[in-house]
C-alpha cells in the first residue's frame, strides 16, 4: 500500500495532535492550503516542505518519503463494548484475512486515540455500545481518516437505515463469519486490491 505525500502530511499533523488552522498559523498560510495539500489537489514548494517538516518534527527526508517506507499489510480495527465478541470477531477475521492486523477496542476513546496514530483501512464497529452510539463514532473516525471503510456490527438490522447516513460503506448482522466479510470486502467504497 503506497501513501501518498497528501497522507503522510495528514498523519503526522494528527500524530503531533496539531489541527489544520494551527499548522497553517505556522507557517503563515490559509487553512484551506492545509486542506488542499493534504487532499492532494496541491503540493506545498520547496521552502514550505522544509517549514512543514520543521513544525511537524521531521527532517526534509522524513517527510517526502514517509510514504515509501509504510508498505504495511492491511490495518484493520474492531470495536464491540463486549468481549465475547470480539473474541470471536477476532478468530474469523484472522482466518478470512491471515495478513491483516487486527487491532481489538472495548473503548471508543481507544480506538479513536489509535487511528489518530495509525493508518486503518477498515474499522469494524458495534453499533450499540451502552451509552455511547456507533453511528458517532463513525462519524468521528471517517473525520480523522476519511478514507476508511467502515462496517458497522449489530444484532438489530432495524439500524441499517441510520447506518447508512454515516458515510459507512458496510453491514454485518452479529457475529461476524468469514461469508460476511468476504462479501463486505468485495464493495467497499474503497477497494483495497487482492486481499482475499
Amino acid at each position: 500500500m503506497n501513501i501518498s505525500f497528501a497522507e503522510t502530511l495528514r498523519r503526522l499533523r494528527l500524530k503531533n495532535d496539531i489541527s489544520q488552522q494551527q499548522l497553517a498559523d505556522l507557517i503563515h498560510v490559509q487553512r484551506s492550503t492545509i486542506a488542499s495539500w493534504e487532499t492532494g489537489r496541491r503540493i506545498p514548494d520547496v521552502a514550505m516542505i522544509s517549514k512543514l517538516s520543521e513544525c511537524l518534527g521531521v527532517d526534509v527526508d522524513t517527510l517526502l518519503h514517509y510514504s515509501e517506507k509504510c508498505d504495511k499489510p492491511l490495518n484493520i480495527i474492531l470495536l464491540d463494548d463486549e468481549r465475547i465478541i470480539l473474541e470471536g470477531g477476532l478468530s474469523v477475521l484472522k482466518e478470512t484475512l491471515p495478513t491483516a492486523e487486527i487491532s481489538c477496542f472495548t473503548e471508543p476513546n481507544d480506538a479513536i486515540r489509535f487511528v489518530k496514530k495509525n493508518i486503518v483501512q477498515i474499522a469494524f464497529v458495534d453499533i450499540e455500545m451502552g451509552r455511547v452510539s456507533g453511528l458517532d463514532i463513525c462519524k468521528e473516525l471517517l473525520k480523522i481518516e476519511p478514507n476508511m471503510n467502515v462496517i458497522f456490527l449489530t444484532a438489530f438490522s432495524q439500524y441499517s437505515l441510520d447506518a447508512w447516513k454515516t458515510g459507512a460503506c458496510g453491514f454485518i448482522e452479529k457475529p461476524l463469519s468469514a461469508d460476511d466479510i468476504r462479501w463486505q470486502i468485495a464493495h467497499l467504497h474503497l477497494p483495497l486490491g487482492g486481499v482475499l
